[in-house]
């Protein structure tokens, strides 16, 4: 069992850790500072979620609800591409970009945000519900429980690595021309997650 734990613990961070608008939101968070347990909790919560959803065979019922995944598609195309329009915005002003702004923004703001970007994004639901499902099955029962848990532990590792560990980066981004790179270059890549979703 300990070796079902540990294939479903790397097959998740094979995914997890590759690029993408959750990681950048929460980088961006940790490396600010502001409300970043709040925001691992609901990366880590939200993934826990979806990867038992998976593990429980959900993933073949949404296999078989493609008008769900196009409204899902294309929600989470207008979302890609308005955050890539505030990053950008952001990048372009500098008097925006200090790492211990006067103000912060509020918690609601960034927890809806990042549910916005965890669950409008239908990479996220192809990773963890229908990937993760799939791998998960051919462990049989329980095996597929404990290559779940091993799966949401990295989850749980990550985000906490990710959040918590950015502030070692802080004396990099304490120049506002880092914001600037960090936030051009997340504009970049949210526009380009958006054209491959709808490509």
């Amino acid at each position: 069992m300990l070796a079902t734990f540990f294939t479903g613990l790397g097959s998740a961070a094979s995914l997890i850790i590759a690029i993408g608008a959750q990681n950048a939101f929460v980088l961006r968070q940790g490396l600010r500072r502001q409300h970043v347990l709040p925001i691992v909790v609901i990366c880590v919560l939200s993934d826990a979620v979806l990867i038992a959803a998976g593990v429980a065979g959900i993933g073949v019922l949404v296999t078989k609800a493609p008008l769900a995944l196009e409204i899902v598609r294309w929600a989470g195309f207008a979302f890609l591409l308005g955050y890539a329009v505030f990053a950008a915005r952001r990048a372009l002003k500098p008097e925006s970009l200090s790492a211990s702004g006067a103000v912060a923004g509020s918690l609601a703001a960034a927890v809806g945000t990042c549910l916005a970007i965890t669950w409008l994004n239908p990479h996220v639901y192809l990773d963890t519900v229908l990937l993760l499902g799939s791998l998960s099955a051919s462990h049989g029962d329980p095996g597929r429980w404990v290559f779940g848990a091993g799966a949401a532990t990295a989850s749980l590792i990550w985000f906490g690595l990710l959040g918590f560990g950015a502030r070692f980066a802080a004396p990099v981004f304490a120049k506002p021309v880092a914001w600037r790179i960090l936030d051009g270059g997340i504009a970049v890549l949210m526009l380009v997650l958006a054209v491959l979703l709808i490509a």
